[in-house]
């Protein structure tokens, strides 16, 4: 027998003592959770504990993430019960109601089912965190709110708090907004999206009524939401706009603020954008966790071979670094990377951006200001006259920003700036075509890397599988499949939340100037001769890099599809 599939058993075989439920179930009385009682009771995690209490209460155990129940049995049955104790129907007859509950020792919740169903309960476990889950899927995320029933627990810790002074007026939308049904509401989705990893939170207004989406792993997850949660609606945009410190009572033109959070003890940034739109505003916030990001080259996926060359290249005297992309693709992450490595006692590094997304011990940073003309450019100016040696621009989007920055490199400064094109080498006509000599841009530019975000496979369930002709694109290296190379696709399960996928690393395309690259620049030749040129001295594409990813079991041949185009 492996080792696995021995703890296994002798996890299974334990039993639990009458002293050690009593443990347990005052533990759940206190709001404490199986994961932290596990190893206390020599258990190796909190299902095979589950299990051990199933065994000694003779209660089954079911997994939710492959027993999803019929949404169909939730039509009579007390929504409210579901809420209060954690309860959700799995199957039923004319006698008899099964249901899951996520705390074993709560009899009045059976007691409460019994009585408004008129049925013999049986009852199953399951994780409560797969509970709470399965609840928010079928009823939506903030349902418990909307149906009441925590409006008298206005005072318990929903593990959120919000960081700074909120003022109010004596309006009726801010009153509405300091009900504590909609702050509740507004809490449940902000935890809800940091909890589930988002980057983004969609809030659009609709015909139809309000939808709430996250993005996770750069793609859009529609939220369940209960139908009431429509008359909700300007509460929650004007609770939003207060956390903000934005002026509830304009709705008639784009209003930008910033709400900073503290979620179960990690302080979390969130950048609020409202705009208004046809059945009303519309609002999506960036979420900002400083606590989950780490800026490393190590760590966003670089290949040795292009990280090596990185490292020099952001160590030169002087010169301008470009990192090329659509938005969200992960530019100011590998720009603060790159001040992470570089950064020292003995360089002074001042970066201007818009705006600033995280704060970085040691690095000056200025946030831009269009409102009193502390623009781009008119910030490096200032900036020139800080003696600096390392010089970070958030992004070049006109003229004066970019002769700036090419003055700077000429100066003796290193720049690092972001560009939008679709490739590295599209950076140069892009610099260009805004007004800058070419033979400046030639001269000053050492290196441009293009970048996108494909999603990493979940290691707990990929699935490893060997692809037909049909199913590849023409470029596919075949030949790494013949030599042995293993490619894996996604499947689903519990840790990846059934999409197959958890987390996000870049695919990077490191193009090099040399004097071949300078002279086509200064030429005004193509993106595509320059290119060209850039392979033929050993760039990997985008698309390259990407079935490197692929054959290191990283991500998956659609994923490189999605974000890449042919070569």
């Amino acid at each position: 027998m492996s080792t696995a599939l021995r703890v296994a058993a002798e996890d299974r075989a334990r039993r639990l003592s009458q002293a050690d439920l009593k443990r347990i179930r005052n533990v759940f009385s206190d709001g404490g959770k199986l994961s932290e009682l596990a190893l206390e009771f020599g258990f190796t995690n909190e299902l095979d504990l589950l299990r051990g209490i199933g065994d000694a209460m003779r209660l089954p155990v079911i997994d939710l993430a492959s027993e999803a129940p019929d949404a169909s049995l939730l039509s009579g049955f007390p929504v409210r019960l579901v809420h209060r104790h954690g309860v959700f129907p799995v199957d039923k007859n004319d006698t008899t109601i099964k249901i899951v509950v996520s705390d074993p020792f709560d009899v009045h919740g059976i007691d409460a089912v019994s009585a408004a169903t008129g049925l013999f309960v049986e009852s199953v476990l399951a994780l409560p965190h797969e509970v709470a889950t399965l609840i928010k899927t079928h009823l939506g995320v903030g349902a418990e709110t909307l149906d009441g029933l925590m409006a008298q627990a206005k005072d318990d810790d929903d593990g959120l708090e919000v960081i700074g002074d909120l003022e109010f007026d004596e309006s009726e939308a801010s009153a509405m907004a300091q009900e504590a049904s909609v702050v509740r509401l507004v809490n449940d989705i902000l935890v809800e999206a940091v909890n589930a990893r988002a980057s983004d939170i969609h809030m659009e207004v609709q015909v139809t009524g309000l939808k709430i989406r996250y993005r996770v792993d750069g793609v859009l997850q529609t939220q369940a939401v209960p139908t009431e949660l429509n008359r909700f609606q300007a509460a929650i945009i004007s609770r939003l706009k207060i956390m903000a410190h934005l002026n509830i009572a304009e709705k008639r033109v784009p209003q930008d603020g910033r709400i900073k959070i503290r979620v179960s003890g990690r302080e979390v940034d969130i950048r609020v954008s409202i705009i208004p739109m046809l059945h009303g505003e519309s609002v999506v916030m960036r979420v900002l966790d400083k606590d989950a990001m780490s800026f490393s080259l190590a760590g966003i996926g670089m290949e040795e071979d292009v990280n090596e060359q990185f490292q020099r290249l952001i160590r030169l005297p002087h010169g301008i670094v470009l990192v090329t992309g659509p938005t969200g693709s992960g530019k100011t992450t590998t720009l603060y990377s790159s001040l992470a490595e570089i950064k020292s006692e003995r360089n002074k590094i001042i970066t201007t951006e818009d705006p600033i997304e995280y704060q970085l011990e040691g690095i000056n940073q200025i946030q831009v200001n269009h409102k009193v003309g502390l623009t781009f450019a008119a910030s490096l100016r200032s900036i020139l006259r800080h003696d600096p040696d390392v010089v970070l621009i958030g992004e070049i989007r006109d003229f004066e920003t970019a002769e700036n920055a090419v003055q700077a490199s000429l100066t003796g400064h290193m720049v690092f700036s972001t560009l939008h094109t679709n490739d590295a080498a599209g950076a140069f006509m892009r610099l260009i075509d805004m007004g800058v000599e070419p033979f400046l841009v030639a001269s000053t530019v050492e290196a441009i890397v293009a970048q996108r975000l494909v999603r990493t496979l979940c290691k707990e369930c990929r699935e490893e599988y060997t692809p037909t002709y049909d199913e590849v694109p023409g470029d596919f290296p075949f030949d790494e499949v013949a030599y042995g190379a293993t490619i894996y696709r996604p499947t689903g399960c519990r840790s990846c939340r059934g999409t197959g996928f958890s987390g996000r690393l870049g695919i990077y395309e490191l193009l090099k100037t040399n004097d071949e690259i300078r002279k086509l620049a200064h030429d005004r030749v193509g993106s595509d001769v320059i290119g060209k040129a850039a392979m033929a001295n050993g760039m990997k594409t985008l698309r390259q890099d990407g079935w490197r990813k692929v054959f290191g079991g990283l991500t998956s041949i659609d994923e490189v599809l999605r974000v890449t185009k042919a070569d």
